[in-house]
């Protein structure tokens, strides 16, 4: 009789041995799996922070184009015809059109002519971007640009197209194309916008090479700029013209003082 417990108590005990090793297994699935989820949501997150930081170069690079004038494709730059304008105008114009092509810089050359000084003209649009940021006063309010829904995916094409560009795992890869493929359809997935204000003048510091003992690195002649930019990362699927099922936002600010 005794012989016939235990046999019956150690099966009793490696069946429960076996539903506890069960559960930790269980257990150890589920919090794998959450922890392979967090990762995902921690690097979509970052990728989208980054995209942020894009769209405020992006903004900055524009309030400096129009200050020292846009680019120009100088191989599409007429020269103006001697009819319909003086000989003084036509010759001017022609001048200031050779040096242009003389200086630019892999065919491209700004056009100082048509510098300006960004000011706030513009409404504002009503868009997510705009409205995540709580410290602006929404109604009526004036921005020098507002630019929405550019596409991520889109400004860094030209990196997919450049193998030496690529990552070296990704190059070396029998299913290179898969994962490149996969990949820029994934960046499609990241928007950005932005928008400027300016915000009135402000001390500029600058070198100069004056000898005078009055002379300073700080003027006041600068204007300040308040950049507001974000990052958005929309639902898988979501048109390319679209801008709608954002699953994530990243709202960044900056200002920036020009001469």
């Amino acid at each position: 009789m005794k012989r016939k417990n235990e046999k019956g108590f150690t099966l009793v005990l490696s069946l429960l041995l076996l539903l506890v090793m069960s559960l930790m297994g269980g257990a150890l699935i589920v919090i794998s799996s959450g922890d392979h989820q967090s990762n995902n949501s921690s690097d979509e997150y970052q990728q989208t922070f980054y995209v942020a930081e894009t769209a405020l170069l992006e903004a900055e690079k524009d309030i400096i184009n129009k200050m020292m004038g846009p680019w120009w494709d100088v191989s599409t730059i007429p020269l103006m015809p001697a009819t319909g304008s003086t000989s003084e105008e036509a010759v001017a114009w022609n001048t200031y059109v050779l040096n242009l092509q003389a200086t630019a810089v892999g065919g491209f050359a700004r056009h100082t002519e048509d510098r300006e000084l960004p000011r706030n003209t513009i409404v504002a649009q009503n868009t997510p971007c705009f409205n995540s940021f709580r410290n602006i006063v929404k109604t009526g309010f004036q921005v020098t640009q507002h630019i929405i829904n550019q596409n991520f995916g889109t400004l860094i094409a030209p990196v997919f197209a450049n193998e030496v560009e690529l990552d070296n795992i990704a190059a070396s890869d029998t299913t290179k194309p898969d994962i490149i493929a996969n990949e820029q359809t994934h960046m499609q997935r990241f928007r950005y916008e932005y928008f400027a204000v300016n915000i009135g003048t402000a001390p500029y510091k600058g070198s100069g090479a004056s000898m005078k003992k009055t002379s300073s690195n700080v003027g006041n002649q600068g204007t300040a700029y308040k950049v507001y930019a974000c990052g958005m990362m929309v639902k898988k699927g979501t048109p390319l013209d679209k801008l709608k099922d954002i699953k994530i936002i990243v709202p960044l600010e900056s200002k920036i003082v020009m001469p």
